[in-house]
Formats: structure tokens, C-alpha cells, sequence
């Protein structure tokens, strides 16, 4: 899950938890938009870590490639 899908369930949640006014029989509609709320904070917060090992923070340092060229043969 990204960070955008994560933004999208927060979103959802919160709108479901305390926008919405409608009952369903059966079903619990702010419930549903705390789990969404949940479930959204706790992708966002792992995307946000697993970025920085996939290369999104590393503070500035870069991976570099050396070439050495070891004149004519």
C-alpha cells in the first residue's frame, strides 16, 4: 500500500466517522471509518518507513559508481 492509497483511506474513514449521518441495518457505518482511519494511519506509517530502505530518505548520500580507466591496452 502507498502513500497515496493510505491518504485515500484516511480520508474515507474520517468522512465516514463524522460526515455521514446515515444508519444501515446491519452495519455500523462509523466503525467502518475507524477501521478505514486505522488501517490508513498504519500503511502510511509503514510506507514512510520501508521508503527510506527502498532509497526515499537517505540524507543526501547517494550511491556512486567509480570508473577506472587504466589507459590504453
Amino acid at each position: 500500500m502507498g502513500v497515496g492509497m493510505s491518504i485515500l483511506l484516511i480520508a474515507a474513514g474520517a468522512i465516514l466517522t463524522w460526515a455521514v449521518n446515515a444508519s444501515v441495518s446491519g452495519l455500523e457505518i462509523q466503525t467502518i471509518g475507524v477501521i478505514l482511519l486505522i488501517v490508513g494511519i498504519v500503511g502510511l506509517v509503514l510506507s514512510l518507513i520501508f521508503w527510506s530502505s527502498w532509497g526515499g530518505f537517505q540524507g543526501g548520500s547517494r550511491r556512486r559508481t567509480t570508473y577506472v580507466d587504466d589507459g590504453p591496452v
